[in-house]
């Protein structure tokens, strides 16, 4: 009698018989996902491994497996099924790889490749697992390399932040767009002092932290709040302490000094500052179930075998890349020489620049550069670059492209005016040497812009309706 009642008392568990044929399904649906788009895997994966702004994203596997891992004893509980609903999250992911290629976009395609993903699991294991999983699955969005875009605005909020402890601190100094000059010398607010990579680690960080140590979504938020916080504020710190420290000894001295605070010390002892403050209000405690699963398996209707709803999954996959190449092969020619115009007003000149620049556009047909100079003595520098198409290496825009060639002297320091529909931006050189960049871009018949996101739109539109690809920058310095 005690026996049979400590076995009806036993939480029935599933049969792995059960779960065996939908995990082959989707370990076949995601085999065909990696594979299909390994272009896309292998870059993602190369830039974890190649940039340290995202090394973070190297621990983002094995956290989601150890995440998993701990849901294991109440996924046993729950009943796998095959559920075509899911099918419309795994046709987002496939249509935002085709917009994100046409685009030439590396940021959405490998986002998209995670939605593919998730899509294949909700559609193959059901609604009951993927709330199961949902925050593991939706973790799975830190793998995506993103948030270089926050350097600039990251790079000014802390030249503004060091200056206003420069000026408590008593200390003369003068800012001009990332620029910061003292008594003791010339100091740049650098793209690896923005405090960019810090914060976007802490971000990824900080929402683990959330769901393992916290329950109460108005406690997570002020834990995130502050840990961001707590992390621009600190990056501000450490760049007015070097400045400090080069104003009080020497610039070596302050240079040592920044090396080993920034690599080692200071931003471990924020995370400890950060951990030991939120620790008295963890409201999660130790061997807390992650979900009921009585809660999660409800009556779902089993939408077909899995093997069909694969299927499915795999004609969604292929359909992008084979409608993007069916598309993208129509090219219009560009002509076979591009010289500068000739301007009313202005006449070629050979006066040398004073700091040599060229702007940067990597794999492009043509590039023009020349100088004029007007009646006035005004000098200006006119470049001229065309692409043909744009594909991957080959982008009118994108990371590196542009005025201030990374691998150069050269280096962004602020926006500035510009007229309608161009950009504006103002670039350094050593010297100081300072240049007012106006950029438009082109794409096919399409007006000419200085926004780059309409660029990438332009671009999209065009290889996904196949019409003209051609794309032209015109710099005007």
């Amino acid at each position: 009698m005690t026996g049979q009642t400590l076995s009806m008392a036993r939480t029935p568990l599933v049969d792995l018989t059960g779960w065996r044929g939908h995990l082959t399904a989707l370990g076949v649906v995601a085999f065909a996902i990696l594979t299909l788009f390994f272009d896309d895997v292998q870059s993602m994966v190369s830039i974890w491994w190649n940039s340290s702004t995202f090394g973070h994203c190297l621990f983002i596997p094995p956290l989601i497996a150890w995440l998993v891992q701990q849901r294991l004893p109440g996924l046993r509980q729950l009943e796998p099924v095959a559920w075509a609903p899911g099918l419309i999250w795994l046709g987002l992911g496939a249509l935002a790889w085709l917009l994100g290629a046409a685009a030439g976009v590396a940021m959405v395609r490998h986002g998209a490749i995670i939605i593919l993903l998730q899509g294949a699991t909700i559609a193959l294991l059901g609604p009951a697992v993927t709330r199961a999983l949902i925050f593991p699955l939706f973790y799975a969005f830190f793998m995506v390399p993103f948030g270089e875009e926050l350097v600039p605005p990251l790079q000014l909020l802390t030249a503004q932040l060091t200056m206003m402890f420069l000026d408590l601190s008593g200390v003369p100094a003068h800012m001009e767009g990332i620029f910061i000059t003292t008594p003791t010398g010339y100091f740049e607010v650098a793209e690896a002092c923005s405090g960019a990579k810090f914060l976007i680690a802490m971000t990824a960080y900080g929402v683990l932290v959330c769901n393992v140590c916290f329950r109460s979504w108005p406690r997570r938020i002020i834990f995130m709040v502050g840990a961001l916080s707590l992390s621009i504020l600190a990056n501000g710190v450490r760049a007015f302490a070097t400045i400090l420290v080069a104003h009080l000894t020497t610039i070596d001295a302050a240079v040592g000094f920044d090396h080993v605070v920034y690599g080692w010390v200071f931003f471990a002892i924020i995370m400890v500052v950060v951990m030991a403050t939120a620790w008295p209000f963890f409201d999660r405690k130790p061997g807390d179930p992650w979900f009921d699963p009585r809660r999660l398996q409800g009556a779902v209707a089993n939408h077909g075998s899995a093997g069909r709803v694969a299927g499915i999954a795999l004609a969604l996959i292929v359909a992008a890349p084979l409608w993007l190449a069916t598309t993208a092969a129509n090219a219009d020619p560009l002509p076979a020489r591009i010289d500068l115009p000739v301007i009313q007003g202005w006449t070629r000149s050979d006066t040398p620049m004073a700091y040599p620049w060229k702007p940067r556009f990597d794999g492009a047909d043509h590039a023009t550069l020349g100088r004029y100079r007007n009646a006035n003595g005004q000098l200006v520098d006119l470049a001229i670059i065309a692409y043909e198409r744009q594909e991957e290496g080959r982008e009118l825009v994108g990371f590196g492209q542009g005025a201030a060639d990374p691998d150069s002297e050269w280096v962004w320091s602020s926006p500035a005016p510009a007229p309608p529909g161009a950009r504006g931006e103002q670039i350094t050189a050593p010297g100081p040497v300072v240049r007012h960049v106006v950029s438009y871009y082109v794409v096919g018949g399409n007006a000419p812009t200085g926004s780059r996101p309409g660029v990438k739109i332009a671009t999209m539109k065009a290889r996904l309706l196949g019409q003209d690809q051609r794309a032209v920058a015109i710099l005007i310095s």
